[in-house]
């Protein structure tokens, strides 16, 4: 499909408590990868640098984000800083290391005051935007959600948001908290069995911005997972079958938000201009 001058507002906004954001956004993970589009740091600077320009105002990181050569979120502050007035930067604690570097899936609630100091110091601001708590393995995020909270309400975090997390775990943070947002593995072919929990967050106006979206079982990997109907689509619009996803999520409800990422500038083009890809309703029942 053409992308001349097609932008991140393409696809209209969303709000995240008082903050207004472009649908379409971009996610820092794979900045900091292996493989030839993640290993040139001018080009990755250049590339988030471009991507505000062409009105990307929601970034999605995280402190973890990391790799033995750069940190996604040092990136983001040398290519960005000083941030312009209506750039949203959401990142996310809960995994990290401990003093020894061993791998840690998720803090303890009284260790996250120190992921979001690390957050805060690595981006260069004096307050986060979005804090996400990505949970792993609880039955309830309440004492975790809850010591966010009190961040919040020290003026260190702005709005708060959950990832990873089963449909239990929203109630159990709003009874102590609003939350802005759910962060959960979502697309054409991944994680079907939530479609009921991604309108429930839309009718409690949540977003729900799904990752993965594109690469589906690929994760990391950065492939975009074989589909046939998606290929389909994708040759009657002259469009790739990223756009395709891209698009199919942005289909799914006015509070789904996309968070492609790429280290390659071309494709960030892409990305931005699926955002004004309209799929018609047989498109989207035979993506069924």
């Amino acid at each position: 499909m053409p992308t001349n001058m097609i932008t991140a507002d393409s696809a209209g906004t969303w709000t995240l408590g008082d903050l207004t954001v472009n649908r379409i956004g971009f996610g820092a993970m794979r900045l900091t990868g292996s493989g030839s589009a993640a290993s040139d740091r001018v080009r990755v600077v250049g590339v988030l640098r471009r991507a505000v320009e062409l009105g990307v105002n929601h970034i999605d990181t995280a402190a973890f984000y990391f790799s033995p050569l750069r940190s996604a979120n040092e990136l983001i502050n040398k290519a960005l800083s000083p941030y312009a007035d209506d750039l949203v930067i959401t990142t996310k604690v809960g995994p990290g290391r401990d003093p020894s570097g061993e791998w840690l899936p998720l803090a303890r609630p009284d260790q996250l005051r120190g992921q979001v100091e690390e957050n805060l110091r690595q981006l260069g601001r004096d307050h986060l935007d979005v804090v996400n708590l990505r949970q792993h393995g609880l039955d309830s995020v309440a004492e975790h959600f809850g010591a966010l909270a009190d961040l919040r309400d020290a003026g260190l975090i702005r709005h708060l948001g959950l990832s990873n997390i089963r449909p239990q775990h929203l109630a159990q943070a709003q009874a102590i908290a609003p939350v802005v947002c759910v962060q959960n593995p979502y697309g054409v072919d991944t994680r079907r069995m939530h479609d009921q929990f991604v309108r429930t967050c839309g009718e409690q106006g949540v977003a729900f911005v799904p990752f993965y979206a594109i690469a589906g079982d690929g994760r990391e990997a950065g492939g975009v997972a074989a589909n046939a109907a998606v290929h389909a689509i994708a040759r009657t619009h002259g469009a790739t079958p990223a756009q395709v996803r891209i698009a199919w999520t942005l289909s799914r409800g006015p509070h789904l938000l996309a968070i492609p990422g790429t280290g390659n500038p071309d494709h960030l083009v892409e990305n931005l201009a699926a955002g004004a890809l309209r799929l018609s309703p047989d498109e989207l029942a035979s993506l069924e």
